[in-house]
């Protein structure tokens, strides 16, 4: 690990409570630090980031993030 920091500990049960995903096959749910990290390197946010209605579609691009949002 770089730098001076100290492992995280992941709370994936807490996590889990305000997880909006609705993908049948993630692996990631609740993990949060790996799931942005998945995202991020497709060019895509997490389904946290949207709409409950708009998360459902799957679509997790910035693009889509925009509409959702009015930006």
């Amino acid at each position: 690990m770089k730098g001076n920091y100290s492992k995280m500990e992941c709370k994936k049960e807490q996590n889990l409570e305000n997880c909006n995903c609705t993908y049948p096959g993630c692996d990631k749910k609740g993990m949060c630090c790996e799931c942005l990290q998945y995202h991020l390197s497709i060019k895509e946010l997490p389904g946290c980031c949207f709409p409950d209605d708009i998360e459902k579609t799957y679509d997790r691009s910035f693009r889509a993030f925009a509409r959702a949002w009015g930006l």
